[in-house]
């Protein structure tokens, strides 16, 4: 049975939160030499699991020389405001987690959401069906054009009763958002849910009205909406649910419909997300939704997922960094991702969680605020999904034999989600070694989270500065993530 290992974090001085273009000087008296920081650790190849191995204790010491491996934490140096890591639950994750017992729902409900897990800040799912559904549905009988029929009681069965258990785990509230992967059929141009397709003008006004009344029916059952993404995945035909957009499409039917529909239902408080696809070609959506100033007033940010990589080659984090330098009052928000293409022998497969660890390093270190990962529980065959679009998630369960799998993804979040807190700003963090990313945040009760990620094959010896002249030395093993808590 998983059992969760206590981790003692040692707080020093508090301080006041800088302003977001401040500097202050958080060095003098906040860290000093004799103080001491809690290192936690996962490693492959080790039993090392969110494990606390060791306090170290920072000194005064000389500039830092081109034989070690440095990393430098500038305190004086913030940036933007964190609000919240987390997954989805969706219908998949829902009907499994039903099929489990009492014992392990608590228990995946306590890895989550409790304290003494992960600690998830947010959660998403999806406007009625996507292809982590057993089927497709919708809200409405097919062809009510006027949404007499809306109910959410589909989603009464099993993604309400588990959300409601998150919720309540997480301490009552939690950032919570929603995404469509499509309208129903008689919407769209190829009367089909399915294989892409466009919304038909003449229910524009239909669908936002749609958008308002899964907010309200939502909020009617005790979960507060934080917002919603336009559509997810608006330029890919897919074998599901999908449903296309142009950029001028997207941009035009949010300023002329979407935004002023969710006014006028009193809902404009409501934090509307675009684009919700790949980095790739977010700069497109950003250049065209963001520089028309009747659409961007509505759009509270841009949503990014990670599958740009389908092609080949690496991540392209830089597309995302210059979204945030051309519009710096847009927010950028990580709606999803997970590992493709399920195999039961790899549930322990290492590069899995390493390409979190990346990802959300590198997310966080060029302007992302909050972070999504995709099903929060799967089964045994990476399902159900009723396209056969079978995943992994960090945790799966053995529907057989009523017993969950903790995957190295699971504790390599945990390593974010459990030490960052919404209303923690990120401070400069920079490494002086391409085997090592680091990325550090400090919460608003003054406690700084450096995460600090090995991905070469030995174990490397580094130092953590603070400031100019105070560090402490530090080992990561091979492969192997850190946080480190002072």
């Amino acid at each position: 049975m998983k059992r969760f290992i206590p981790i003692i974090a040692i707080a020093l001085t508090a301080c006041s939160q800088p302003n977001k273009n401040e500097k202050t000087n958080f060095t003098k008296g906040f860290i000093a030499e004799g103080k001491t920081a809690t290192v936690i650790t996962t490693a492959k190849d080790t039993d090392l699991r969110l494990t606390k191995t060791g306090e170290v204790e920072f000194i005064k010491t000389k500039q830092a020389q081109e034989t070690e491996n440095s990393v430098f934490v500038n305190p004086n140096n913030t940036f933007q405001t964190f609000i919240g890591i987390g997954g989805a639950i969706t219908d998949a994750s829902a009907e499994v987690f039903a099929k489990l017992s009492e014992e392990k729902q608590k228990e995946l409900i306590t890895a989550y959401y409790g304290k003494e897990g992960n600690a998830y800040s947010l959660i998403r799912t999806s406007i009625h069906s996507c292809d982590f559904s057993s089927g497709s549905f919708t809200y409405i009988e097919e062809g009510d054009k006027n949404l007499e029929t809306f109910s959410i009681d589909h989603d009464r069965q099993y993604r309400l009763p588990m959300i409601k258990q998150a919720i309540a785990k997480a301490g009552g509230f939690i950032l919570f958002y929603a995404s469509p992967w499509s309208p129903p059929a008689f919407m769209k141009d190829n009367n089909n849910m399915l294989q892409g397709g466009k919304l038909l003008p003449e229910y524009y006004d239909t669908w936002a009205r749609y958008y308002a009344k899964f907010i309200n029916a939502y909020e009617k059952e005790g979960i507060p909406v934080w917002g919603i993404t336009i559509q997810n995945e608006p330029m890919a035909v897919q074998r599901w649910e999908s449903c296309i957009y142009t950029a001028e499409e997207e941009r035009d039917f949010l300023k002329n419909h979407l935004g002023p529909i969710l006014e006028q239902e009193g809902l404009g408080d409501k934090n509307i997300v675009v684009w919700d696809h790949n980095r790739d070609l977010i700069t497109h959506r950003a250049n065209t939704i963001f520089d028309d100033p009747e659409a961007a007033k509505y759009a509270w940010g841009i949503g990014f997922h990670w599958y740009e990589t389908w092609r080949g080659g690496e991540p392209m984090f830089d597309n995302v960094q210059k979204i945030q330098e051309a519009y710096p009052d847009k927010k950028l928000l990580f709606t999803e991702g997970c590992n493709e293409a399920f195999d039961s022998s790899k549930y322990q497969y290492w590069p899995n969680a390493e390409r979190y660890g990346r990802s959300i390093i590198n997310d966080f270190n060029r302007g992302t605020v909050g972070w999504t990962d995709w099903n929060i529980l799967l089964d045994e065959t990476g399902g159900p999904n009723h396209v056969g679009n079978l995943c992994f998630s960090p945790i799966h369960a053995d529907t057989r034999t009523d017993s969950l799998i903790y995957t190295p993804s699971y504790y390599y979040l945990g390593h974010f989600s459990k030490y960052i807190r919404p209303g923690a700003k990120r401070v400069s963090t920079v490494t002086s070694s391409s085997f090592l990313q680091s990325t550090s945040f400090i919460n608003e009760n003054g406690k700084m989270a450096t995460i600090v990620m090995n991905s070469s094959e030995k174990t490397m010896s580094y130092k953590l500065y603070i400031g100019a002249n105070i560090a402490t030395s530090i080992e990561i093993p091979a492969r192997a993530i850190q946080t480190i808590i002072f």
